[in-house]
């Protein structure tokens, strides 16, 4: 492994001039390129510097990660169902959890919601693929009908009711992911 190269390319993507990467670390901008060019081997503790500058950490940055992936098939899906809430939740990007936010499709049965959600930082975002909803966040309620969307910062408690007699389904987007 070329750790000088893959340093570099992390450094590019962050949109970071050498100068700025030592300015993070508390290095040269020397030292930083004879790194990104292996002539030269920082310590750990240096690499470890040099990697939260980079924001990221030893651990993620020796993982062989795979190519980020863009496009997800119904296959990387996971689907869980709630008889008692009468939903069923289905993570359409797989391990959203560990990204800034986390989208979802919700299906409510008649007379189904999604369980509460405590206040948290972030906001919610949702559209409404078919049926009819009511927000409910706080004390308010407010309807969306198939076609509209919501958005709303969560900072009181929420949750989401089918308004109607068929199925209504949701696409919601939590950040930071919540779900």
């Amino acid at each position: 492994m070329k750790i000088g190269e893959k340093i570099k390319q992390l450094r590019i993507r962050n949109s970071l001039t050498q100068e700025e990467l030592a300015e993070r670390c508390e290095l040269t901008k020397g030292f930083i390129s004879q790194v990104e060019r292996d002539l030269t081997s920082p310590s750990i503790a240096t690499l470890v510097d040099i990697l939260e500058g980079l924001g990221t950490n030893l651990k993620d940055f020796f993982n062989d990660i795979e190519e980020e992936k863009v496009v997800f098939t119904k296959e990387d899906a996971f689907e869980t169902e709630n008889e008692e809430y009468k939903y069923n939740l289905k993570w359409i990007i797989p391990n959203a959890q560990k990204n800034l936010m986390e989208p979802i499709l919700l299906e409510l049965e008649p007379e189904g919601r999604s369980k509460e959600d405590s206040p948290h930082e972030g906001e919610e975002f949702g559209y409404v693929v078919s049926g009819s909803i009511f927000v409910h966040i706080g004390n308010e309620e407010y309807k969306a009908r198939k076609g509209e969307s919501f958005y709303f910062k969560a900072n009181a408690n929420h949750y989401i009711r089918n308004a109607g007699k068929s199925v209504a389904k949701i696409i919601w987007v939590s950040t930071p992911p919540n779900f």
